[in-house]
């Protein structure tokens, strides 16, 4: 920063310096004591910034009073940032514009033990927007870096280069993070509880966060930390680019705040709300994934969010989501458990997750999802793989238990390809449709041999759609109302890559499976020793309303289903192990195969009538129909 009017060779205002000039060096690692000033003026320990000021600040600063007239400002030198606590509480931040990406210390009076540190900047970027962050505290490969933190925002405990224990922090300005762990460091954070009030501004780089772990190499253990934050993107934990993150025994909870009034909702870098065409709102997600390489396991622990999203994976590749005899809960009427985004394996396992919306979004590039049983067999491969680090007797503690799923809403949404395994004795109950597929691959596997089951509220078990995501923030969905064309060159009678799979093994089921796509996409369903009740057949499908915009949210993916021949939306039934296929409605399919054993009947027993190309057929076992076939019960 270049000096500014009326200054000495320092770079600070003269008149300022004649009243008050505190400068200290670098906090002290250990809390609470800050050192004494250098220097004192006449009036020792205030400050009063006029309108029009700007004061330079070179090192950090104590305080007894701070007063900041409208059109006064503090400022740092290029390559640094400011903040303030009082009482040990970081306060008084705000963000320079509502988008933009560094704070200023609000006008405003202040009293009390008052701190202002000057700290080297911490820079994170995202979509090519660079965000000036803080922190209280920054650890890297060779411990805490006092010169990046704000240590007087870390209260009580005890701070050293490998941990810190029994901490708080607390915030209530903007865009300040708690624990910031990069560079390869190695962190435990025990037994501390962070609460942060006010807004973040981008919970892609961890802007506002309560904690981070960013880097490949990094480390950071959190055990015992409760974590309460309420604010726009004020995530809990974020998790990104390479590193290893492990929470144990706490709990994250993190409510909506306010947004700003002159706020226009927008993607990438400035998504500051959930995008309306996932059909939720909110504008805060508990915990993030991010970038390449990461690791995020959470063991024991308690992850609530409003609305939005509880255990968040986005923007990720090659990445791992753990989350092992977890709570993941919305509290409030809408919002998602889980969010797989990108090429993510994601496991939940002796997990019970709360949902408002979904229980789980599967988004772009093939993330594979698994809700199964915490046994011990599974949790023991789960720490050689991921090196989580865990004692023998932290994992004798931790008791088998199987994934108890509830949804308010659907259960598995998917807007990009995807894999989702239901093993064990996993429960999931929906009070709308479980599986539903909006024009995308989806596999789907459910095997019922230790007791899993699957309950749709809404009798609609899975269904294969068109997107009614309109694809931009002022874009419009408009139901088609004109018939779908045949495509002579898609063949409805084989599964093809981007065809949608569903398995199910030692299972019983009652419920319908429709294909609704108008263009080439399949829908094949094998069933394998277990019983199937239900409508299984090419549909079209309708919304309630003719139009869906950012007003009519709530409508997207609810749609009633009408059975027809297929077009170009076959279904490809199997059944094999001496499963059984109760017929309660007209079912159109393109193929039916039916080992020795398997049988299809009408809900009294009785047989089925079946059509063929136009032509009644007998259904007998041990064979494989295709072309137009319709079932069809009294």
């Amino acid at each position: 920063m270049k000096p500014i009017e009326g200054t000495d060779n320092s770079g600070i205002p003269m008149r300022a310096r004649v009243r008050a000039l505190l400068t200290v060096g670098a906090a002290a690692l250990v809390l609470p004591a800050v050192p004494a000033p250098a220097q004192a003026a006449e009036q020792a320990g205030t400050l009063s910034v006029g309108a029009g000021e700007t004061y330079l600040l070179t090192a950090t600063t104590r305080l007894t009073a701070l007063s900041i007239a409208e059109g006064g400002a503090l400022a740092v030198p290029d390559g640094y940032s400011l903040t303030m606590t009082v009482d040990g509480v970081e306060t008084g931040s705000v963000l320079t514009a509502t988008l933009a990406t560094a704070t200023t210390i609000a006008p405003g009076s202040y009293a009390g033990d008052i701190v202002l540190t000057v700290a080297e900047q911490n820079t994170a970027t995202f979509a090519n927007v660079t965000f000036a962050l803080r922190q209280a505290l920054y650890a890297g490969a060779d411990g805490v870096v006092t010169a990046r933190s704000a240590l007087s925002a870390v209260t009580g405990g005890e701070v050293t280069d490998s941990g810190a224990s029994g901490v708080g922090i607390v915030s209530t300005g903007e865009a300040f993070d708690g624990v910031y762990v990069a560079d390869g460091g190695t962190y435990t954070l025990r037994r501390s509880e962070i609460a942060f009030t006010g807004n973040g501004r981008c919970d892609f780089v961890g802007d506002g966060a309560a904690v981070v772990a960013t880097g490949a190499g990094t480390t950071l253990v959190v055990d015992g930390v409760t974590i309460a934050n309420t604010g726009v993107v004020r995530s809990g934990i974020v998790a990104e680019d390479g590193s290893t993150l492990v929470v144990k025994n706490s709990s994250i909870r993190c409510l909506n705040g306010v947004l700003p009034a002159d706020y226009v909702p927008a993607g990438g870098a400035n998504m500051l709300v959930v995008p309306w065409r996932l059909g939720i709102s909110g504008n805060v997600r508990s915990t993030n994934l991010l970038g390449t390489n990461t690791r995020a396991t959470y063991l024991s622990s308690t992850v609530e969010s409003e609305t939005w999203g509880a255990f968040s994976v986005d923007s990720t590749s090659n990445s791992y989501a753990t989350a092992v005899n977890c709570r993941i809960a919305n509290l409030g009427a809408e919002g998602y458990g889980t969010f797989a985004d990108g090429n993510v394996v994601e496991r939940l396992l002796g997990c019970e997750i709360d949902a408002g919306t979904y229980a789980t979004i599967i988004g772009a590039s093939n993330g594979t999802v698994s809700y199964g049983d915490s046994t011990a067999e599974a949790v023991a491969a789960l720490d050689a793989e991921l090196g989580l680090g865990l004692s023998d007797a932290e994992l004798a503690a931790l008791p088998a238990r199987g994934s108890r799923i509830d949804s308010r809403g659907f259960g598995v949404m998917w807007h990009g390809a995807g894999t989702l395994h239901i093993t064990g004795s996993t429960v999931l109950t929906t009070r709308h449709t479980v599986f539903l597929v909006k024009a995308v691959r989806a596999t789907v596997t459910v095997d019922g041999s230790e007791g899993a089951r699957i309950t749709a509220g809404n009798g609609v078990l899975l269904q294969l759609m068109e997107t009614d995501n309109p694809g931009s923030i002022n874009g419009v969905y408009t139901e088609p109302t004109d018939a779908p064309v045949r495509d002579d060159a898609f063949d409805v009678t084989q599964v093809h890559d981007a065809d949608t799979t569903a398995s199910f093994t030692d299972v019983s089921l009652r419920g319908d499976f429709f294909n609704a796509r108008r263009s080439g996409q399949n829908l094949a369903l094998a069933f394998d020793r277990s019983t199937i009740e239900g409508v299984l057949s090419a549909s079209v499908s309708r919304h309630a309303v003719d139009s869906i915009g950012s007003a009519e949210y709530t409508e997207l993916g609810h749609v009633t289903n009408t059975a027809q021949p297929v077009v170009n939306n076959g279904v490809l039934v199997t059944l094999a192990g001496g499963s059984a296929w109760t017929v309660t409605g007209t079912s159109c399919l393109s193929s039916l195969t039916l080992d020795a054993d398997s049988a299809v009947t009408a809900p009294d027993g009785g047989p089925v009538t079946m059509m063929v190309d136009g032509t009644p057929t007998v259904l007998a076992p041990g064979r494989t129909y295709t072309g137009a076939i319709t079932l069809s019960v009294p």
